[in-house]
């Protein structure tokens, strides 16, 4: 009997500590690089959803590498911006899932930002989209968060 209670509680507290260990992974490393990723998330999307294209062009680096899963590869800052400008301005608005934002510190450079969104379609009923994951490489240069490469995956919406 005793040998099956150690069992059982050995292999609760292994699995505890496992929960434990992957739950500390997703928190972020430095509270003060969370705040800033989430802020510069915010700035960024509040442009994005109010078509302010000369924020966005400020925060998009000119070296920009945006990988659609639904259209591929856009190498091309000013290109992006204009499929932004003809596609997206007064058409979609962006949703952030709350609580979805892990923040990954990259040394020497900036960090990794991972999240869910939603998109509300305003030509579509204001249907809203289910959510879809993003991850966004953000460079910090000269005390400027700017995005170097982002992944858009919405194949759950195709």
């Amino acid at each position: 009997m005793k040998k099956t209670i150690t069992s059982a509680f050995l292999a609760a507290l292994v699995s505890l500590a496992a929960s434990v260990t992957a739950h500390a992974q997703t928190l972020p490393k430095s509270q003060d690089l969370y705040n800033a990723i989430v802020h510069m998330d915010s700035v960024y999307f509040n442009a994005y959803n109010s078509c302010d294209m000369e924020k966005q062009a400020a925060i998009y680096a000119d070296s920009i590498e945006f990988y659609h899963d639904g259209s591929g590869l856009e190498t091309s800052k000013k290109a992006l911006l204009a499929a932004i400008k003809e596609n997206i301005c007064g058409k979609v608005t962006r949703v952030l899932v709350k609580g979805s934002i892990e923040v990954h510190p990259i040394p020497n450079f900036g960090a990794v930002e991972i999240g869910l969104h939603q998109f509300v379609n305003h030509a579509e009923n204001n249907s809203l989209s289910k959510p879809d994951k993003f991850i966004v490489i953000w460079r910090l240069r000269k005390g400027q968060w700017q995005i170097t490469r982002v992944i858009s995956l919405h194949a759950g919406n195709q």
